[in-house]
């Protein structure tokens, strides 16, 4: 009898935080490392769990009370003024796993993640403090890939507008997949704020899911005459250039400081 009472205190400890639950339905969601996203119903039951995840459920405090720099929940608190200028990203690793990671991303004010690709992943977004601009592509299909005249080394794809607004805590969860939703999106802090993301599968170099980084170029700016006809919109399209990891993406890591999660 007190064995089972034990099991029963123990596993009530385990499923206790909203965060476990969240990395409990994560492992049951996400199975095995693939591409497929999962049904729409256990993006909806994912969703709306995360939805319900504040700043407090993560270990993070009162944005209030933080500085602009955004490194308050994670007791980073002795940063000269050279520092405070170069704006660090805080990336916080809460899982990293086989199937799927979860992390969270601290920003100070105006600081940006440029645009980047998550190729074959469903992501799940969720801004627990703060206002978020987010701007986010998907490859128009079939391919369009030319050359800019007078560029012999480079080219550029063409791609079309999926998200351009500000996420502002507390707001509904963000998704995308593979080839919706804004595969390729950037992030630019409006206020201090916070996001906790969702990948799956995570990325693998070896697997041929490494982060690539993009410029966009307005759609007219690159078109040839002919090709105007092809975009109804050309507002709603650009070409994106492949590019180099930006030498001002300056992250630094945090640690989780959250209700421990059990594996």
């Amino acid at each position: 009898m007190c064995v089972h009472r034990r099991l029963f205190t123990m596993t009530k400890k385990k499923s206790s935080s909203t965060i476990q639950a969240l990395f409990d339905l994560c492992a049951d969601t996400f199975t095995q490392s693939s591409a497929s996203p999962p049904s729409p119903n256990a993006i909806h039951k994912l969703s709306s769990l995360l939805d319900s995840i504040g700043p407090a459920d993560v270990g993070l405090s009162d944005p209030s009370k933080e500085d602009d720099r955004g490194h308050g929940p994670f007791g980073f608190s002795s940063f000269n003024r050279v520092d405070r200028w170069a704006q660090p990203i805080t990336y916080v690793d809460v899982h990293e796993g086989e199937n799927f990671t979860m992390c969270i991303f601290c920003f100070p004010t105006s600081s940006v993640i440029p645009l980047h690709d998550h190729p074959g992943m469903t992501v799940l977004s969720k801004v627990l403090y703060g206002s978020l601009h987010v701007k986010g592509y998907d490859w128009v299909d079939p391919p369009r890939i030319r050359k800019p005249v007078g560029n012999d080394n480079s080219s550029v794809r063409l791609a079309k507008l999926a998200v351009d607004k500000v996420l502002t805590a507390p707001c509904s969860t963000s998704v995308l997949y593979p080839s919706s939703g804004g595969n390729l999106h950037s992030f630019t802090a409006i206020t201090p704020c916070a996001v906790l993301d969702i990948l799956a599968p995570p990325y693998d170099e070896f697997a041929g899911r490494r982060c690539s980084y993009y410029r966009d170029y307005p759609c007219s700016t690159l078109s040839k005459e002919d090709e105007k006809s092809d975009v109804e919109k050309e507002e709603e399209y650009a070409w994106l250039s492949e590019i180099d990891t930006p030498d001002d993406l300056y992250m630094r890591s945090g640690t989780y400081t959250g209700p421990p999660i059990h594996k």
